[in-house]
């Protein structure tokens, strides 16, 4: 596993331009029925292989968070239009429809998202002694300074560029 790099010093996200949240995730229902969960797990990896192969799909980054029952992506987008475009391609669909025809039914698995389209100018982070982290791994950072050391001045900078 590749070693990350922790920032020790405060850092926020770029926020001048619009970004795409993505959540994507799965929940196991029935423990028992691993011939009907275990396939749905396995089809997000070549997706998110392919995601972080062809930067040219507009995928930045992602983060991900495994509890007993559940996996949960937080992804990152250029734009809607490049997530919806990824969604009807051949990886996506083909996932789909396995899930549809082999799972659905059986209520062993559930699989849920859930899409934000943020204006640039509308969010704003930080990150203390992180590795490049959500959206700052996604969109670049860059340091805090003192005009930009509280949530209210990182939104006032943000939508003040977000003007320009």
């Amino acid at each position: 596993m590749k070693k990350q790099m922790i920032t020790a010093s405060q850092v926020t996200a770029r926020s001048n331009e619009e970004t795409v949240v993505f959540i994507i995730g799965v929940r196991i229902n029935k423990w028992p029925s691993i011939h009907r969960w275990l396939p749905v797990v396995r089809a997000m990896t070549p997706m998110i292989k392919e995601l972080y192969a062809n930067k040219e799909l507009g995928f930045l980054s992602m983060e991900m968070s495994c509890t007993l029952r559940s996996i949960t992506l937080i992804q990152y987008w250029r734009s809607f239009d490049d997530l919806m475009s990824y969604a009807k391609g051949e990886k996506h669909m083909k996932a789909w429809r396995h899930f549809y025809q082999r799972a659905a039914a059986s209520q062993a698995v559930g699989i849920y998202h859930e899409t934000y389209t943020v204006p640039a100018g509308s969010y704003e982070s930080i990150y203390v002694n992180m590795p490049a982290f959500g959206l700052a791994k996604a969109k670049g950072s860059i340091p805090v300074t003192k005009e930009t050391r509280t949530a209210a001045k990182r939104i006032k900078t943000a939508q003040d560029q977000a003007s320009r």
